[in-house]
């Protein structure tokens, strides 16, 4: 035993001098880690911490066929030599910082080793599920979908084992977590039908305890469903959910968030400044939002030239995030057409060059917007093509001509039919 007890505390310092070489002398440390692995005559705990140790210096080193051949070594210690929970939080703790890596291959070749021994261990299916979970991850990042799908199909079986209302808290848990994965492929898919199917079971499921950032991105996706499908007001309610979320769960995709909240906001024609909220309020002089905040305040304002400004002075960044970029030209359409009405607002008849001139747009788009305003009800009149001009009425005076024509148009199909 004084033997055991000796070599086990020689294990321990070979450890700790390893460790206090990490920084200035890399290769020394990895030598060192390498020799404990060698001495350990039973497969132990300094062993496992050698593998540890030596993974974060490869790691670091971007050595990663040393890195795979390292890690399939310390999988060999989680059955016996250490303990289940122990593995089980070093194997998280190293699947998190490799997540971090820019090597598809590498992530790969980490999660599918990590898969293959778990498959074997029926006692650690949770860690099993996280591991697949993160790989369908990866393979969304990498737009693999048709791999992805395969991953999916595995994911569900494992949450209802074929069974759809076989749940309980931690499947349902579970459940959500797969959910966010499978609305984030239908949105990449535009799979509107399927999106919305899982938004709204997803919204059902009472009894998970999920992690603030799942919710974050299922209400995202949510959130660009309903902004596609017209419905502003549910897509701006959904938005500010993920933003609530992404926020306290510290994820960076709450910046992202704000700005689509703020774009359904604008799309909505909502009056409210959607920076007077409690949550988003810090968030007002944020460099990444500030492009937004100005927006805004152009937008309500119907300040044209102010709203277009802003938009040239950060065409790279709006540019940058497609899903931003696809409305601004819904935004631009609504703002001239505001522009526009409280233009020409004071007169009667206004030529089209006039408009073109002060919103520095062709005559044919003025003529687009016109159309588009009178046909809205947003003006009253109609355009003189010969003249180019617009014949403006008031609003009353505009309904009692519509009424009037309404009934001589009934009144003629009564004459002709007798």
């Amino acid at each position: 035993d004084d033997e055991d007890d000796e070599d086990e505390t020689n294990l321990e310092n070979l450890y700790y001098t390893a460790k206090s070489h990490k920084v200035d002398e890399p290769q020394k440390a990895l030598d060192i880690f390498k020799g404990i692995i060698e001495k350990e005559e039973e497969k132990g705990e300094w062993g496992f911490k050698a593998h540890k140790q030596t993974l974060k210096l490869l790691f670091k080193q971007e050595r990663h066929e040393d890195f795979i051949t390292t890690f399939k070594s310390l999988l060999t210690y989680t059955k016996n030599a250490v303990s289940r929970n122990y593995s089980t939080r070093s194997l998280n703790n190293i699947l998190e910082y490799v997540s971090k890596s820019k090597s598809t291959n590498l992530l790969k070749k980490v999660y599918s080793i990590s898969l293959d021994t778990l498959k074997q261990e029926s006692n650690n299916s949770r860690l099993w599920f996280k591991i697949l979970l993160k790989y369908g991850n990866l393979l969304l990042d990498v737009k693999e979908f048709n791999e992805l799908n395969g991953i999916i199909a595995q994911l569900n079986e494992a949450c209802t084992g074929g069974v759809e209302d076989a749940h309980d808290a931690t499947r349902d848990t579970q459940l959500m977590e797969l959910y966010a994965l499978e609305i984030q492929l239908h949105t990449e898919q535009n799979n509107s039908k399927k999106l919305k199917t899982l938004y709204e079971k997803s919204l059902g499921i009472k009894s998970a305890i999920p992690h603030p950032h799942i919710l974050g991105i299922i209400r995202e996706c949510g959130g660009k469903m309903h902004l596609n499908e017209g419905l502003f007001e549910q897509a701006y309610e959904d938005f500010f959910e993920a933003f609530k979320n992404y926020d306290e769960s510290g994820s960076g995709k709450k910046i992202a968030c704000l700005r689509y909240l703020v774009l359904a906001n604008m799309l909505m024609k909502s009056e409210v400044d959607p920076f007077d909220a409690q949550e988003s309020k810090p968030y007002r002089k944020d460099p990444e939002v500030v492009v937004m905040t100005d927006l805004v305040e152009a937008y309500q304002a119907n300040n044209v030239m102010k709203f277009e400004r802003v938009l040239s002075r950060n065409a790279k960044t709006i540019a940058n995030d497609t899903f931003m970029h696809s409305y601004i030209q819904d935004l631009l359409w609504n703002i001239r057409i505001a522009g526009l009405a409280d233009l020409i607002r004071p007169y009667t008849r206004v030529k089209l060059s006039f408009i073109a001139d002060k919103l520095h747009i062709t005559e044919k788009e003025v003529e687009k917007l016109l159309i588009s305003a009178i046909l809205d009800g947003v003006i009253y009149g109609k355009i003189d093509q010969a003249d180019g001009v617009v014949v403006l009425k008031e609003a009353a005076a505009a309904k009692k001509y519509s009424a009037l024509s309404t009934w001589a148009d009934d009144l003629s199909l009564l004459l002709q039919s007798s």
